[in-house]
């Protein structure tokens, strides 16, 4: 007898398994949280080489489960299985934040050890993911059907727990904590290290409580051999047999009916399984493009309070946590008072809608994102926009045909930028500046193609002349305003902004554009070399922005004029929290549904197979996103579009697969079929068995068919 939490029927086993479960998943939803920035910003990689590392990485999570659910089944079993690859799963941790210490090595070192730390992380966490929920299942005795199904939701809150810390936790380590100079990833990845070390010692602790099942034998083998058995027993018969309905049927010259009833079984379920990926391809992408599509919006709420892009991901945990007691206690209720059926496939093809949704909510706020970045010009042409800081009003034309619609006023703030055609990939243009009363001049400029520049217009002793500059117009993608000086002054000058220092030589040079903090910066210092230099009030530096100031002399006194090159981002965090509302729901109804779906579904002996088959539609989705976002090319909004759309069709597919399913139940299988040894010798008794096998599923057919 196991032991009993006071007063009900909880094994205290699940105690251990429940906390050893947050604190695995604290580590692994830590890691990935800052693993998109970590790729982009301090390995350097683009942004869709990131997204495609990343869903690599997701998908081989996914893979791995195979791999666990065969170890712990034909092997090690359950609780070994968990325990070793839960070292190796330490290991990878390990490897990962050392890969992410600047002074180990070089770049090279550091791509190595992170492609070494996450391969070793996705075969642990991949491992144990059908060994953990399938072994607390086990905790339970039979007559406990409630108390095992209320198990889960448990477990799954632990999940979304462990995934709410450390998705808060972790982005502050990264974004708020400096180590070495910079974003102190090595931390962010070392704290879920130290985490899944607890989740290990945890799991130890209680192994003098578990109710370990024996491994099965090579379950996989067996079901394949009985599989290739029955497909060439038919190719083989020219005779059809009216007692053998089912293909499956035909392998019973070798093999027990019980194991073609518990395949039978496996493989109706696998089935349905099929459009599955299809969910998780969006649902995945919370970690990848939506994080991206966060780092250009505005992330701050008030002047003191600042979110970073990487924690907007807390919202999904948060919300599983508020959901999944509003679905079980008000949600279902109410629509069961309405004597709608809610069947567990019902639940997940709503679910599948819900997920539309959010990705149709996605596609409306990134059509607003948009509006604020500035698209690079396509081949064969660049960008161009026009400083004027000449005493007067310019216009430029080329070939006699203005390039800019008006006359550009002095000192005015660039609109936008304009295509200029090359019709070559680099071309040297001659461009009439014309100032308003005073003579033109011409400038001779080489442009390139898809670059952006601005051409500065200035005077001098000789007339007015022009110098061309290139831009800086990718947004960060960790959501800091890009900031360089101009400097028109006859001596040289040093400015610092919070902790990056500007030089700019005189006479019209342009400083390095650099990255800096995005706040207020009503007095920053700056130096020049015969008298001293007043602060300079630059005032908001905003997300995502790109400002040229202008260092100039006005009224005997140095002053910076603003020049807003890249719009800052104007669309709010906010309104990511209604596609997250909507994922999050989609997911309370369809993972939480399908986790306990396709326990209750699986025969003893199979149960880690069937949730490894489950966990494997996860990786199938990672693969959908890396076909669908690499290869179409599209605009971001056009992609989530995409995904809506193909959700919403798969959902149609899936709801007439279900409708044809029969739900069993594994256990009456102990009653129907018995023992091999010594049973089947009387052929009457076979043929009993069968009908009562028969009876069984017609009478679950009338009761629970979709």
């Amino acid at each position: 007898m196991s032991k009993k939490l006071c007063g009900t029927n909880y094994p205290l086993s699940i105690c251990f398994i429940v906390v050893n479960e947050f604190c695995e998943r604290f580590s692994y939803y830590g890691m990935k949280a800052v693993l998109t920035l970590y790729f982009l910003n301090y390995l350097g990689w683009d942004k869709d080489l990131s997204t495609a590392i990343y869903h690599a990485f997701s998908g081989l999570c996914y893979f791995t489960p195979i791999l666990g659910a065969l170890i712990a089944d034909s092997w090690l079993g359950k609780f070994k299985t968990i325990i070793y690859l839960s070292i190796v799963y330490v290991i990878g941790h390990v490897v990962k934040s050392v890969g992410a210490i600047p002074s180990v090595g070089n770049k090279d070192a550091h791509i190595a050890l992170s492609m070494l730390g996450l391969i070793l992380i996705a075969f642990g966490t991949g491992g144990i993911k059908p060994c953990v929920a399938a072994f607390g299942g086990d905790q339970f005795d039979e007559e406990h059907l409630k108390e095992r199904q209320k198990f889960f939701s448990i477990f799954y809150m632990s999940i979304n727990a462990g995934s709410l810390l450390s998705t808060l936790i972790t982005p502050i380590l990264r974004g708020g904590v400096k180590c070495f100079g910079e974003d102190c990833y090595a931390l962010a990845f070392g704290v879920p290290a130290a985490l899944m070390m607890v989740a290990l010692v945890v799991f130890i602790a209680g192994s003098g409580m578990y109710k370990r099942n024996p491994p099965q034998g090579n379950i996989l083998l067996q079901v394949g051999n009985c599989v290739g058995f029955a497909i060439k027993n038919r190719w083989k018969s020219s005779k059809s047999d009216p007692k053998r309905k089912h293909w499956l049927d035909w392998a019973e010259d070798k093999y027990s009916k019980r194991l073609i009833q518990e395949i039978k079984m496996v493989l109706r379920v696998l089935v349905l399984y099929i459009p599955l990926p299809m969910f998780w391809a969006l649902f995945d992408q919370q970690g990848s493009r939506w994080t991206l599509q966060a780092t250009r919006m505005n992330l701050a709420f008030g002047d003191s309070f600042t979110i970073q892009p990487d924690q907007m991901q807390m919202l999904n945990a948060l919300m599983i946590l508020l959901f999944v007691p509003i679905f079980d206690l008000i949600v279902y209720p109410l629509v069961g008072l309405c004597r709608v059926n809610i069947t567990p496939l019902r639940k997940m093809a709503t679910g599948m809608v819900f997920a539309a949704l959010a990705f149709g909510a996605a596609t409306l706020v990134e059509v607003n994102v948009v509006k604020t970045v500035v698209e690079p010009a396509p081949a064969g042409k660049c960008l161009l926009q026009i400083v004027n800081l000449a005493e007067g009003n310019v216009t430029v034309t080329r070939n006699e045909e203005r390039l800019f619609p008006v006359t550009i006023p002095h000192l005015q703030d660039p609109s936008k930028y304009e295509l200029l055609p090359l019709g070559n990939s680099s071309m040297e243009l001659g461009l009439q500046v014309s100032l308003s009363g005073s003579a033109s001049n011409t400038c001779n400029q080489t442009f390139e193609e898809r670059k952006a520049y601005s051409l500065l217009i200035y005077n001098e002793m000789s007339g007015i002349t022009c110098k061309l500059v290139e831009d800086h117009i990718i947004k960060n993608e960790d959501g800091t305003p890009n900031v360089r000086f101009l400097n028109t002054l006859s001596e040289a000058i040093n400015i610092t902004v919070g902790k990056e220092t500007f030089y700019m030589s005189p006479n019209y040079n342009l400083s390095t554009s650099k990255s800096v903090d995005r706040k207020e910066y009503p007095a920053v210092s700056c130096s020049i070399q015969s008298e001293g230099c007043d602060d300079l009030n630059l005032g908001l530096l905003d997300f995502g922005a790109s400002y040229t100031f202008i260092i100039r002399e006005e009224s005997r006194k140095i002053v910076a004029k603003k020049m807003e090159d890249v719009k800052a981002n104007n669309v709010h965090i906010a309104w990511q929290i209604p596609q997250y509302a909507l994922i999050t729901a989609g997911e309370v109804m369809f993972s939480i549904t399908g986790l306990e779906f396709s326990y209750s579904q699986a025969p003893t002996n199979m149960k880690s197979v069937l949730q490894a088959g489950w966990l494997l539609t996860v990786a199938f989705g990672n693969v959908i996103v890396l076909i669908v976002a690499e290869g179409a090319g599209l605009e971001q909004w056009k992609e989530f579009l995409l995904f809506a759309g193909l959700l919403l069709g798969v959902c149609i597919i899936f709801s007439v697969m279900a409708a044809f399913y029969t739900y069993v139940d594994p256990e009456q299988l102990d009653k129907i079929y018995l023992e091999d040894s010594g049973k089947d010798e009387d052929d009457d008794y076979d043929t009993k068995k069968k009908q009562n096998a028969d009876m069984l599923m017609k009478e679950t057919r009338r009761s629970t068919k979709l």
